[in-house]
């Protein structure tokens, strides 16, 4: 059948489908139809499929003949089929059985097996719970023996025990205890255990007053044996965090008692330090003996060190820590910022004292990894005292960005008291005085806000009248910021200078716009009395006044602002900012103050084209009813001539303010209406 699937018959060429989609597993005639409907059209199709049709027809007979002999005898090789079926289903169904029969027998022996293995697992369990129990039973006897003895011995007034045989006893009572404790975890809900526990609880209750009797013995007289033989008992019995507490109760609590007195802290201008200096002396005079027989002294013997102990972390820390809870609480107060600062600075160094101490790395780690250190640290509320810190920076720079601008303080290097007290807020985020390596990444962020503040009260100048000269600019805050960073192991610079250059690009950028306004302030102020000129005619016409020989004062109030920005603040501005501001201003106010002497030239030009047209009219004798009585020049010419020189004495001001010529001719306008004025006047000379 598949041979015939793969043989179907080739159609001719025109065919538009393809043959062997017809046997494809996912054959669809829908799909079929509209991918052929694509390419032609259905009559096609339906011609092209009959056309197909009949070479299939075809095909089929030509098998059919082919293997017409098989087909014939298909039929007849068929015959007697179901009598050879059901011959067969009889010893099929007898070996169904057999096998069924043998799996039943191996099932229940596999089931004997298990139940044989189970029996002897209890077996040896209980057997293993009975080893156990016996141990126990012998170490209590072996511990109870030793006891006898020894209680024996004490009793007979010819033996006296040395601390060094009660030393080697108990390790070899704790030797035993061991072997026992480790028995009864073992054997934990046997019957037989509790009838002995009171036994093995007698035993460790002797077994800890001795430890601890002897432990106490052996500080008391410096004896470096006992102490030594009292620590490998208690690390052999797996007591070591007994022994810590021991000596933290006994030895380190009455001195730390006795030296945490609130009373003295808060009385003494030093009393805090000198608290803490009596704190770290409690090690060097009271564990000499302990550090060196657990290997935390110089001196320690490697080969008798008793390894397991940390007596400085374990027992004289969490007392330390207690001692200052309990007795001294107004220390985490943050109440008042500059003594929280001052009694937190002195408790970090004691802590970094403390730590010194230890002796090693890993003593380090230990110590600022135990709950007591972590407890110490959390008692200062930082988060509070920054609060506060931060209300008294941003109260005092809010207070200075006010609608009313104020000069800065005498000696200071800026003008504004804005400007001044921004960079006041900024050194004192990283002043010795307020400055905490836990509060870096805080204080760096209020850096940065100060920084948009400031930048938004320049931008908001630009909404309000500017009525002096001010300078903004940011100074290098780097250095400052970079000492404190290197305190906590920061490295990464380049992000911190690459922020503040964004701040100072924010800054700069808006000071082109307060310049600009800087200028025009200056420019009006200046023209505000240049104006003036327009005044002069009334001051001549029909007055008799004298011919002028000075300028007019309106020039020198007119260059008050600027001789004010040069005297006032020329220590603090750049010269080249000065410069750029005169010049922009004086080009302006220059500008209309030539519009506006134009114009009042031009008004006097055409007044006396006026009054000499009248004249004709009259035909009189030509006469100057405007003449002075002194030197024959017309109120016209006076006014012409004052004009004259009220702009030289302006071009001269100007050359004393230090702009030379050359900057005055950059002014084409101011250059043009001195010449235009000058010749003017020289020209109605009568």
């Amino acid at each position: 059948m598949e041979k015939s699937r793969m043989n179907l018959p080739k159609g001719p060429d025109t065919l538009c489908f393809d043959k062997d989609e017809f046997m494809k597993e996912d054959f669809d005639v829908d799909h079929f139809v509209s991918d052929c409907r694509k390419r032609v059209q259905l009559e096609e199709l339906r011609d092209d499929l009959e056309l197909y049709y009949k070479l299939l027809k075809t095909a089929m007979v030509e098998l059919i003949n082919k293997d017409y002999a098989d087909f014939v005898n298909l039929s007849t090789n068929l015959v007697g089929m179901d009598k050879a079926l059901n011959q067969l289903s009889v010893p099929l169904g007898q070996l169904r059985e057999e096998v069924l029969s043998l799996r039943s027998s191996v099932s229940e022996g596999i089931r004997a097996v298990d139940e044989r293995m189970y029996k002897q697992e209890d077996i040896r369990k209980k057997k293993m719970c009975v080893l156990r129990l016996m141990q126990v039973l012998q170490s209590v006897e072996k511990i109870e023996k030793i006891l006898n003895s020894q209680s024996s011995k004490e009793t007979s007034a010819l033996e006296v025990s040395s601390p060094l045989l009660t030393g080697q006893i108990l390790e070899r009572i704790a030797t035993e205890f061991n072997q026992l404790q480790f028995h009864a975890v073992q054997s934990k809900g046997m019957p037989l255990l509790d009838k002995v526990r009171p036994r093995i609880a007698g035993i460790t209750a002797m077994l800890q007053q001795s430890l601890e009797g002897l432990l106490l013995e052996g500080l008391q007289t410096s004896d470096v044996d006992i102490i030594r033989h009292c620590l490998r008992t208690y690390a052999t019995i797996d007591k070591t965090r007994d022994a810590e507490a021991l000596v933290g109760q006994v030895l380190v609590k009455p001195y730390v008692d006795e030296v945490i007195i609130e009373q003295f802290v808060e009385s003494h201008p030093n009393g805090l330090q000198i608290m803490y200096e009596k704190l770290l002396e409690f090690v060097p005079h009271h564990c000499r003996l302990l550090r060196e027989v657990t290997g935390g002294a110089i001196s320690s013997e490697k080969g008798n060190i008793v390894p397991g102990y940390d007596f400085l972390v374990n027992s004289v820390w969490p007392e330390i820590v207690r001692g200052l809870e309990e007795k001294l609480p107004s220390l985490f107060n943050p109440g008042n910022p500059d003594v929280f600062h001052q009694k937190y600075t002195i408790s970090m160094g004691f802590v970094r004292t403390f730590e010194r101490q230890c002796g090693s790395q890993a003593s380090v780690k230990r110590l600022r990894a135990h709950p007591a250190y972590h407890s110490f640290n959390n008692k200062w509320n930082l988060p509070v005292y920054f609060q506060i810190r931060f209300r008294e920076i941003a109260g005092s720079l809010e207070a200075a960005l006010t609608d009313v601008l104020e000069d800065a303080p005498a000696g200071s290097s800026y003008c504004l008291l804005a400007s001044h007290r921004t960079w006041s807020c900024l050194q004192r985020c990283w002043a010795d005085e307020m400055f905490l390596p836990l509060l870096v990444h805080r204080l760096w962020r209020l850096t940065l806000q100060i920084l948009a503040r400031y930048s938004v009260f320049v931008s908001e100048l630009l909404l309000r009248p500017i009525t002096n000269i001010y300078l903004f600019q940011l100074p290098e805050l780097l250095e400052t910021i970079k000492p404190k960073l290197e305190m906590i192991g920061f490295t990464n610079f380049s992000s911190i200078s690459e922020a503040l250059e964004d701040s100072q690009r924010s800054l700069s950028a808006r000071v082109p716009p307060v310049s600009e306004r800087i200028i025009q302030d200056l420019s009006d102020s200046c023209f505000s009395y240049l104006k003036s000129a327009l005044e002069v005619p009334r001051l001549y016409r029909r007055t008799n006044k004298e011919v002028p020989t000075a300028a007019s004062s309106y020039v020198d109030s007119a260059l008050k602002p600027f001789h004010q920005l040069q005297s006032g603040h020329g220590g603090k501005l750049k010269q080249a900012r000065i410069h750029q501001w005169l010049e922009g201003a004086l080009s302006e106010s220059t500008h209309k103050y030539y519009e506006t002497v134009s114009d009042v030239l031009n008004s006097v030009k055409k007044m006396e084209e006026s009054l000499k047209r009248l004249k004709q009219a009259r035909k009189t004798t030509p006469t100057n009813p405007v003449c002075s009585s002194a030197g024959g020049m017309s109120d016209d010419d006076k006014i012409r001539l004052q004009l004259a020189l009220d702009v030289e004495y302006l071009g001269l001001q100007i050359q004393k303010m230090g702009l030379q010529t050359k900057d005055i001719r950059s002014f084409p306008a101011l250059a043009e209406l001195v010449m235009a004025a000058r010749d003017q006047a020289a020209a109605e000379q009568p």
